[in-house]
């Protein structure tokens, strides 16, 4: 089963819009960023045009391609900090408001990150992250967190369930727990399964993203049930700044079973279209910062390099005997970054360059698999 990651920045927000001008959104970027060295896949141009992922109909339609192609589930990105959410109306009035999304299974990652206040990056003395981008939480935000996930969310018969759970994830896990301890961060984790099971909701099915070597060994007693990735492609520091994305995928894939061995939880593998994250950042010309967002930048993808790394991906999940396998499906879960990530470089939405060929590619890699069985 494969499920697509969803960035639901496609629209204005009054903090954009006080941050940058009434309007902004990241389709600024994605359309202005020109090539910065020789082959340079940029811009990268919607093939269905740009949209406001408010707008039921044009999300509607890129769901509907999406699975008709075989993407069977969408993982969107949750914004919350202490009750504040932002981008919320993707997923309630975009997905959630058209008839392809009430239908398509689906889940939420909680992206425990405020979004920028400055795009594209100018200034390369600064972090990376910066502090007031960083969330804080404690078990009681948690709790609260995760019980209106439920009451807005897992209450739906399309939520996407591991074993009759309700699957959630943690984009910075890492972050996650060493802010709060480990003693914390398992009551949080407890506490927030027991206020979801007395919902009558049948419990909650916590995932680790990338987590850091100081807490991997931990998951499992703090009360996360599998580990997964987001972007799990380039090497992020100390590589070269251009990376071959069949050298990359292949690199990548050699680590999946010591992340399940490291954390001693499934671990369900994730499957990059491609990195480039320029457009976030401004053109430095020969003289780029090398650190987010201008470097690294993976250059060689293609349709069929993501068919093989997303058959590799599979066959290796299929061999697991833990393998992360969603309810009501006979195959087991593979995270694709992802569906519409424009200004970073990974997208199954059909493109100018290649058409549908990453979604055909989806297709292929589905189709091989059920000729298999």
């Amino acid at each position: 089963m494969f499920a697509a990651y969803v960035y639901p920045g496609w629209h204005p927000i009054p903090e954009r819009d006080r941050n940058f001008h009434p309007g902004f959104t990241e389709w600024e970027l994605v359309r202005s960023c020109a090539p910065r060295f020789p082959g340079h896949a940029q811009p990268r141009v919607p093939l269905l045009g740009e949209y406001d992922d408010r707008d039921p109909r044009e999300v509607g339609r890129r769901v509907a391609l999406a699975r008709e192609h075989g993407v069977s589930a969408f993982v969107h990105g949750f914004f919350w900090c202490r009750g504040k959410r932002v981008f919320e109306d993707a997923l309630d009035r975009g997905f959630l408001g058209s008839d392809e999304g009430r239908a398509a299974p689906f889940a939420v990652m909680w992206a425990n990150r405020m979004p920028r206040r400055v795009l594209p990056v100018r200034r390369a003395d600064l972090p990376v992250i910066e502090d007031d981008r960083l969330v804080p939480s404690d078990a009681d935000d948690f709790v609260a967190m995760v019980t209106l996930l439920a009451r807005q969310y897992f209450v739906r018969p399309n939520y996407l369930r591991i074993g009759g759970r309700a699957y959630l994830s943690i984009f910075d896990t890492s972050f996650f727990l060493r802010e709060l301890g480990l003693d914390a961060a398992r009551e949080a984790v407890t506490r927030a399964k027991a206020a979801v099971a007395a919902l009558g909701l049948g419990g909650l099915h916590l995932v680790a993203i990338e987590p850091g070597g100081d807490v991997i060994g931990a998951l499992g007693t703090v009360g996360f049930d599998s580990v997964t990735h987001y972007v799990h492609l380039p090497v992020w520091k100390g590589g070269p700044h251009l990376q071959d994305y069949a050298e990359c995928a292949a690199a990548r894939a050699a680590e999946w079973d010591a992340f399940a061995e490291r954390s001693g939880l499934p671990y369900v593998p994730s499957v990059a279209t491609g990195w480039d994250a320029s457009p976030r950042g401004a053109d430095f010309g020969t003289e780029r910062p090398d650190r987010y967002p201008w470097s690294p930048v993976v250059t060689g993808e293609h349709p069929e390099r993501f068919r093989e790394a997303l058959a590799r991906a599979a066959g290796w999940a299929a061999a697991r005997r833990d393998a992360v396998t969603p309810d009501g499906v006979d195959s087991p879960l593979v995270m694709i970054a992802s569906l519409n990530e424009w200004s970073e470089g990974h997208h199954l939405e059909p493109d100018a360059r290649f058409g549908n060929g990453w979604l055909e590619a989806v297709r292929g890699c589905r189709a091989a698999g059920t000729r298999k069985v």
